[in-house]
């Protein structure tokens, strides 16, 4: 019962027992009248029966009404009352029922606790009071885990590593006759969204075995020692089903470098860590027990949590490749109605960088749009809907765009997509458009064959010219610049700082590193570094950037030059049509076209 109803059924009580004492039984009504009043009518014969109980008298008169009078111990009136032959009756004086002597002395004692346990139990954190130094943990049976590894697809390598953890758990003699011992703790590491929770549940599916999953930041409380004492009872609760599985995600809540701070807070972080590596050392991996965490941020982390006999394995469980997300969508799609002619590798192909909880609320995007329009599955169009609304946020259609504006965007996009149509260094192109999503006017997706691990200087010059081929197309058609135009220098603008001083791909500079100033940039040198940079040194790397620059953009501008016509009728057909796609690109520049120019720093 909670303490709403608690509440509730004390007022009901309260309400109940004062009805029942308060009922009259008798419905016939009574006239109040004076003791004296009473006398006069005892005097004149006009009384036929008393009913006398305490200091209260009820009667009824020889003419049938009945009376009620409150007097005071009289001895005499007995004896008038039998002088006028009145019918006497005298009963004990009434006493308050037991039941509500009983409410009245206790009822106020257990409103109070009821209003205590209320208020309790609105307190953040409150409710459970006497349990704080429990674990948070939840536990998932055996029969409950229904995660295998064919539910997590583009981390192979990973899963790869996590095989030996559930041959131990499933048979740990294999490794026990030889003498060995199986990693006591496993660390995960990766970016957000990769699959790091899935496939600690995924082992123990595998396994077979109980599974205790709990955050780092549920082990902190505001009370010091609460943290180790959670700790603790996890570990205890761990033992008791061995084997299991203790899965701690976002460790790096609780296992941060000690001694960085100080304050209560800090000390509680530091004794719940101080527990956490007691109790890791506390079992010698023949329980089968195994802990597995979870964190992003492995280079804040305690170095004693990464030594060997705690977390001394590391599994990397990075973005997806292009196989990696393919799968991941394969394994997405069975939950929803698909089209049997759509190409998962398009998709795939489009979303470099995406991680896995991205390419499932790619697929979940795709199939609220199809429910939207009252498609009977999802296709290839709703999923690349949705890979735009992911990547660039939701389409702004009710934005109104003046047809100056509108005519510089539609420039710029084409100026884009022409450099990168006669440049065999750049990404193949995949469509156009011109409707604004998120803070972008327009844009130009591409649609690269492979990831790129790595990227050559050709690849990365042609990647600067085509970022520079909108500004160009302005230059040439509008003899104008336009606000649009930020984001590709300023993207530009980095790549080429890169390449002169982080890859040494400077002529004049040859093979030198040049450090990375405070602001983040390599605008700004710092000069409190170990080997500050000279004036000439500097100077030489602006030159360098510039004249890269400067080169890129004239390559650009040379190749928007050389197909005018091209670039004016792109345009225009965006304006029309707002999204052009690969093939209507292909069928407007059928026209044989110039040779590009050679590129180079």
């Amino acid at each position: 019962m909670n303490s709403r109803s608690l509440l509730t059924g004390l007022a009901l009580l309260v309400l109940f027992f004062t009805l029942i004492n308060n009922f009259e039984w008798n419905t016939t009504p009574e006239t109040e009248i004076g003791y004296s009043d009473f006398l006069q009518y005892l005097d004149r014969g006009q009384i036929s029966s008393v009913d006398i109980r305490g200091d209260i008298i009820k009667g009824k008169m020889v003419s049938g009404k009945q009376f009620k009078t409150l007097g005071s111990y009289d001895p005499a009136l007995i004896d008038s009352l039998r002088s006028q032959k009145v019918n006497i009756k005298i009963e004990e004086e009434e006493s308050t029922p037991w039941y509500l002597v009983l409410l009245l002395q206790w009822g106020p004692l257990l409103l109070l606790i009821g209003v205590w346990i209320f208020m309790m139990r609105k307190m953040p954190g409150s409710g459970k009071i006497m349990s704080i130094g429990k674990s948070k943990a939840t536990r998932y049976e055996e029969t409950a885990m229904n995660i295998t590894f064919k539910d997590v697809a583009g981390v192979e390598e990973a899963k790869e590593e996590l095989e030996e953890i559930v041959d131990f758990l499933k048979d740990p003699g294999k490794f026990q006759k030889l003498g060995g011992k199986i990693p006591k703790g496993v660390l995960m590491v990766g970016p957000p969204g990769t699959g790091k929770t899935l496939l600690a549940k995924a082992v123990a599916g595998e396994a077979g075995v109980s599974f205790f999953n709990i955050s780092g930041s549920d082990f902190v409380e505001m009370f010091v020692g609460v943290g180790a004492s959670r700790v603790r009872d996890l570990f205890e609760e761990a033992h008791k089903n061995a084997p299991c599985i203790i899965f701690i995600d976002e460790i790096d809540a609780v296992g941060r470098h000690r001694g960085a701070g100080l304050g209560s807070g800090h000390d509680e972080r530091e004794q719940t860590l101080n527990a956490l590596l007691v109790e890791m050392d506390g079992f010698d991996g023949t329980e089968g027990i195994i802990t597995i965490a979870a964190t992003n941020r492995v280079d804040i982390l305690d170095p004693a949590l990464l030594r060997p006999g705690r977390f001394d394995r590391q599994v990397t469980v990075g973005l997806p490749d292009l196989n990696g997300r393919k799968k991941i969508l394969e394994v997405h799609v069975k939950k929803i109605v698909l089209t049997e002619d759509t190409n998962l590798e398009v998709i795939a192909k489009g979303t470099p960088g995406f991680s896995g909880a991205e390419l499932a609320n790619l697929v979940n995007e795709s199939a609220l749009r199809a429910a939207q329009l009252n498609k009977k599955a999802v296709t290839i169009e709703d999923m690349e809907w949705a890979r735009d609304k992911v990547m660039m946020g939701a389409e702004r259609r009710s934005m109104i765009m003046q047809d100056e504006e509108k005519e510089a965007t539609a420039f710029h996009e084409a100026g884009h997509a022409l450099v990168a149509y006669y440049l065999k260094d750049a990404d193949p192109i995949h469509k156009i458009t011109i409707i604004p999503r998120g803070q972008a006017l327009g844009m130009t997706t591409f649609l690269p064959e492979t990831d790129r691990l790595s990227m050559n200087k050709e690849a990365l010059i042609a990647r600067l010219t085509v970022a520079l081929g909108g500004r160009a197309a302005e230059e040439l058609k509008l003899k104008d610049f336009s606000t649009g135009v930020e984001g590709d220098l300023k993207d530009s603008t980095n790549i080429a700082y890169q390449m002169i001083c982080k890859w040494g791909m400077s002529e004049k500079l040859g093979a030198l590193s040049i450090p990375q100033g405070d602001s983040g940039n390599y605008l700004a040198i710092d000069y409190n570094a170990e080997d500050p940079v000279s004036d000439e040194i500097q100077e030489i790397v602006d030159d360098e950037v510039q004249s890269l620059l400067q080169k890129c953009y004239a390559d650009a501008l040379k190749i928007l030059s050389d197909h005018e016509s091209q670039l004016s009728s792109l345009a225009k057909l965006l304006i029309e049509v707002e999204t052009v796609s690969l093939a209507q690109l292909s069928d407007l520049f059928k026209t044989p076209s110039a040779p590009p120019p050679e590129a180079g720093v």
